[in-house]
């Protein structure tokens, strides 16, 4: 039991957690490419960064610990709950779990993990059969992958937020802004055409309201 409060110190926790959602997002993602893997990587970063503060060091609420102090006064910082910063930054009342910013987390998070899911199956047999992922959740956007890895983060960050994954949110998002660039010069180059007529109609990263964005490419 860690002197800070029975939630922290567990680092049996973070490793086990950790590996849960890195390789539950593995089986969804199946990295190939170098492109593929520093994406991978940098999600993976993200998750051991949040475990090992949810479980291991508040590094955060130390960090914090004399504003919050001071804003909070009747609040025991190092119990568990306050790591539910949102929560504990509007009211404090309940059991954090049944506040709205981890319902709407666990929303997001499973949301994430099912785009993700459909975009692999979709990608993996467009790829099999050497043409362009047009179907599915890429009607809808051209890297829904990576969009579902922002969900992914931005649920979590709901949830459990950090100042190191608050920072590491915005540079991870550029990142991903960039491989997807470098996918589309590469998809371009390979499918010609066929790419741009699909890119035309295609948003990037955020869907049409409208439903007429049926994308046809021979």
């Amino acid at each position: 039991m860690s002197s800070m409060g029975s939630g922290y110190g567990l680092w049996g926790l973070v490793l086990i957690n950790s590996l849960v959602f890195i390789i539950f997002a593995f089986s969804f993602f199946k990295p190939a490419t170098k492109r593929d893997w520093r994406t991978f990587g940098g999600f993976s970063a993200f998750i051991v960064a949040l475990f090992a503060e949810m479980y291991g060091f508040p590094l955060t609420i130390y960090l914090l610990s004399g504003w919050l102090q001071v804003r909070f006064p009747q609040t025991n910082l190092f119990s568990h709950d306050s790591g539910h910063i949102w929560w504990m930054m509007t009211g404090r009342h309940g059991d954090p779990h049944f506040a709205l910013p981890h319902i709407l987390s666990i929303v997001f998070v499973f949301g994430g993990f099912y785009l993700l899911s459909k975009a692999w199956h979709v990608l993996y047999e467009a790829q099999r059969n050497g043409k362009l992922a047009t179907t599915g959740p890429y009607a809808k956007v051209r890297h829904p992958q990576y969009v579902a890895f922002v969900v992914i983060m931005f649920g979590f960050l709901l949830q459990w937020p950090t100042l190191v994954t608050l920072l590491m949110f915005p540079v991870l998002v550029y990142m991903y802004v960039h491989l997807a660039i470098q996918e589309e010069r590469d998809s371009e180059a390979r499918f010609g055409d066929a790419w741009r007529e699909y890119a035309v109609h295609t948003p990037r990263f955020v869907p049409r309201l409208s439903q007429d964005d049926t994308v046809h490419v021979h």
